[in-house]
């Protein structure tokens, strides 16, 4: 129960009383990670948050930065948008990234890619093997149909919804909240066209690593899967690490890998030239 407080100035010592406190999912200022990868150093530290269930959070990140996502214990679902942080009506277009590597399921070596043919952020490394490119994400009719309420400030949020929020504080509105991709949760197509959720609880700490080739804008949802069968509104805190990397280099054997993908590398190294 919210504690109520008889007077302005016992809100405000109250409020200074929590300066310090540490909560399982909160954003640590000055961001410090004690499990940076070798080579990496503590100065190169961008953001660490963890993420609670059911909540968001949105980051502008550098070219050539690193984010890793956790998921802590086995049932985070991270729904991702990314916009171009400097022209923010380029965004990811999921039905392009499939397209153009020929391939829907994600894993290492792949590239999300924006509508405007560049390659706004690749995967390094694939712990989870479970990602989906088919479903998009909740809204608040699909939660109040499953959970008995969708509403950002009630007990089941919808992850629309949280795209929302977190797109606001970049100053985009509902209409730039656009298709996302999940990682972490996964849906397999069946040879008659049926989907398939595969959304475990899978093992603890699986992790996935990008790369900005643009600077972006992230917004991530941690929400349920939208075919999630399981009656409980079922998810778990997800981690997000990032530092500064170098940009993606000439020889780079992702850059590398299909002329298509090398095709929208050299989309992005136009842009900035």
């Amino acid at each position: 129960m919210t504690e109520i407080l008889a007077s302005p100035s016992d809100a405000r010592d109250h409020a200074r009383a929590m300066a310090g406190r540490v909560v399982e999912a909160m954003p640590v200022l000055p961001p410090v990670a004690d499990d940076l990868p070798p080579g990496v150093a503590a100065s190169h530290l961008l953001w660490e948050e963890t993420v609670a269930a059911g909540g968001y959070a949105t980051r502008r990140l550098p070219r050539g930065a690193r984010l890793r996502l956790i998921d802590l214990a086995g049932d985070a679902c991270a729904s991702i948008l990314l916009f171009n942080a400097d022209m923010p009506t380029e965004r990811l277009n999921v039905a392009d990234t499939v397209k153009v590597q020929w391939n829907a399921y994600l894993g290492e070596g792949k590239l999300l890619l924006s509508d405007m043919g560049r390659v706004l952020m690749s995967i390094l490394e694939d712990g989870a093997g479970t990602h989906d490119t088919f479903c998009g994400t909740s809204n608040a009719v699909t939660n109040a149909a499953k959970y008995g309420s969708g509403a950002n400030s009630g007990p089941y949020p919808n992850g629309r919804d949280r795209f929302l929020l977190g797109a606001a504080k970049h100053g985009l509105q509902r209409r730039d909240v656009h298709p996302c991709i999940n990682l972490f949760k996964g849906a397999k197509i069946e040879a008659g066209g049926a989907i398939t959720p595969l959304v475990g609880p899978f093992p603890a700490g699986r992790s996935v690593l990008l790369r900005a080739e643009m600077e972006v804008i992230m917004v991530v949802a941690n929400c349920p899967h939208v075919l999630d069968p399981r009656d409980a509104y079922t998810v778990t805190p997800l981690r997000a690490t990032a530092w500064r990397g170098p940009v993606t280099g000439e020889d780079d054997p992702i850059r590398n890998a299909t002329p298509e993908g090398l095709r929208a590398f050299l989309n992005v190294e136009d842009y900035y030239r």
